[in-house]
């Protein structure tokens, strides 16, 4: 696990390295155990069955750090299965293990500002391990039309806007998220560069298919999707369907243009995933133009995340 004393050496190091412009970050990453911390709230995962001892000694030492005003606890069964069968109650708490209750906070990362819900379950507004992919669109988006697919809560849309994009379209099954998203970009005075049109709810994998119809185009196509969904459309595993979801994608891809593939399945090798972008492809020729995944500032190496950037014929 850890100790307070590393906590507090570790956390004003990782604020020294990353700046007053991001105030999100992960103070700690091991594979049982994770925090990540949110302008003074830290959420503290377990990947593990853990007593209740471990749980509270884990945030009363969180607690001890300067600056940390509270603790939520989330309990993250490695089956997603596990989760289904456990109340939200249960596996992520509304009130905070230990410190003050808040239901909104507003984070920066390198600049943008995003809304944070600590006890919203398991998902509490951005993942952290992408703070690097988000910077990689939003230097590659200057005049240039974006579908961010999976979107959650925007990100990437709000990067490639921030990045000076004509355009950026996020599609996610929740209306939910998308509404979250929306006001994502009000937060960085985005709002008047954004229709109701930019934010699509439904099917990753119809809306696809439609664009496809319609030979809608885009420069940057992000895939982010989920290791495992189940929808009223279909059943979706990253591990086995990626390479199917990224053929559905060609078509809209315009020639010349950029597909940003990630994957967040640990058991999913960087060799396998490069060969289902590969194959999802199929006849049209492409370039891996840039491999990276979550910062080594603050994730441990090698991370799950894999990013491929590719530049696609």
């Amino acid at each position: 696990m850890f100790s307070a004393g590393e906590l507090q050496k570790r956390l004003p190091t990782l604020q020294q390295q990353l700046g007053t412009e991001t105030t999100a970050f992960r103070l700690f990453d091991a594979s049982d155990v994770s925090v990540d911390f949110f302008a003074g709230v830290c959420v503290l995962s377990f990947y593990r069955d853990a007593t209740d001892e471990e749980e509270r000694a884990a945030a009363d030492a969180l607690m001890t750090c300067a600056g940390v005003t509270g603790v939520y606890l989330k309990r993250r069964p490695r089956e997603a299965r596990r989760v289904a069968n456990e109340s939200p109650a249960e596996v992520a708490p509304v009130l905070p293990i230990a410190g003050s209750a808040i239901e909104h906070l507003h984070v920066r990362e390198n600049g943008i500002t995003f809304d944070i819900r600590p006890s919203n379950g398991l998902s509490v507004g951005l993942y952290l391990d992408a703070r690097d992919a988000r910077k990689w669109v939003r230097a590659h988006s200057r005049d240039l039309t974006v579908l961010n697919l999976f979107s959650y809560t925007c990100g990437f849309g709000i990067a490639a806007l921030a990045g000076g994009a004509s355009r950026a379209v996020n599609v996610d099954a929740s209306r939910k998220v998308l509404d979250w998203g929306r006001e994502n970009c009000e937060l960085n005075q985005l709002a008047a560069r954004v229709t109701d049109r930019d934010f699509i709810s439904g099917d990753a994998f119809d809306w696809l298919n439609r664009f496809t119809k319609k030979q809608e185009q885009f420069d940057v196509v992000v895939l982010d999707p989920p290791g495992f969904a189940t929808t009223k459309e279909r059943r979706f595993s990253a591990a086995r369907d990626y390479a199917d979801l990224v053929t559905a994608a060609s078509p809209v891809i315009r020639p010349g243009g950029t597909l940003l593939a990630m994957c967040n399945v640990e058991q999913l090798s960087d060799e396998h995933f490069e060969g289902q972008v590969t194959r999802g492809l199929g006849s049209r020729r492409s370039e891996i133009i840039q491999k990276f995944g979550a910062s080594a500032i603050d994730y441990a190496q090698p991370p799950a995340l894999k990013c491929l950037a590719l530049r696609v014929k």
